[in-house]
């Protein structure tokens, strides 16, 4: 059996979900890929997220195992010669507060990772659960979160959420003809009702200009998974 590249528990992942013209992504759209579509729209998803009992192949790496990360993604799908279809994210930005993380991930799987300084905030109540996140990048604080119920519930299959959660391959452009691969596992997560959100994302300096119109836009959706277990498999070139 193969020997999982990292392993992690990924925790109380915000997700802010945007449609966006499907042209502003092709640049960063790997060979053998094709965009990943849901009614009709084209999705890109700021989401943050903890890392926990951090794991790369079964080490604990001393001040790695628990951090932030921010991350900017799209959605993709790669049909398979016996005509399966393997569903998928990109990312555009990694965000993490640890260096040694971007050396690993940029140079093993071609990933786009920076290091800032970043925080979360937690608190939990009765009948209510505060997620926030942030990083400090280009002299201010970006800044994301939500209120939402305590007590998840299962994925509706074919819902939304489940089209955002559910992608369990990644993929990164390595060049114009070639793309690495890598299996992402984990079960189907668990989501809390999101009851108020907030954002401060200044998407220009942080993504580039293509996302600048993102800026106080306001997201069509805004999601709140439990999380779970996660094992990323090494990756291999297609």
């Amino acid at each position: 059996m193969t020997t999982p590249f990292l392993s992690a528990r990924w925790e109380r992942l915000i997700m802010l979900n945007y449609v966006v013209d499907p042209a502003i992504l092709q640049r960063w759209l790997p060979a053998h890929t094709e965009l990943d579509i849901w009614n009709g729209n084209c999705y890109v998803s700021v989401v943050g997220f903890m890392f926990k009992d951090t794991r790369v192949k079964g080490f604990k790496i001393p001040w790695h195992i628990n951090f932030e990360e921010i991350n900017l993604r799209f959605y993709v799908r790669r049909t398979m010669p016996d005509g399966t279809v393997r569903r998928a994210v990109v990312f555009v930005s990694e965000i993490v507060p640890k260096s040694a993380i971007v050396w690993v991930a940029n140079t093993i799987y071609k990933e786009r990772y920076s290091a800032f300084r970043m925080h979360h905030h937690w608190v939990e109540k009765p009948d209510q659960l505060e997620v926030d996140y942030g990083w400090r990048q280009h002299g201010r604080w970006n800044t994301l979160g939500v209120r939402a119920e305590t007590s998840p519930i299962d994925l509706k299959p074919g819902s939304e959420a489940a089209f955002i959660t559910e992608h369990y391959w990644g993929y990164s452009r390595r060049s114009a003809t070639k793309t690495i691969e890598y299996q992402v596992n984990h079960p189907s997560w668990r989501m809390h009702h999101v009851i108020s959100w907030h954002a401060d994302i200044d998407f220009g300096a942080v993504y580039g200009p293509e996302f600048e119109h993102l800026k106080g836009a306001t997201p069509v959706s805004v999601f709140l998974a439990e999380g779970s277990d996660v094992t990323v498999m090494p990756g291999g070139v297609i």
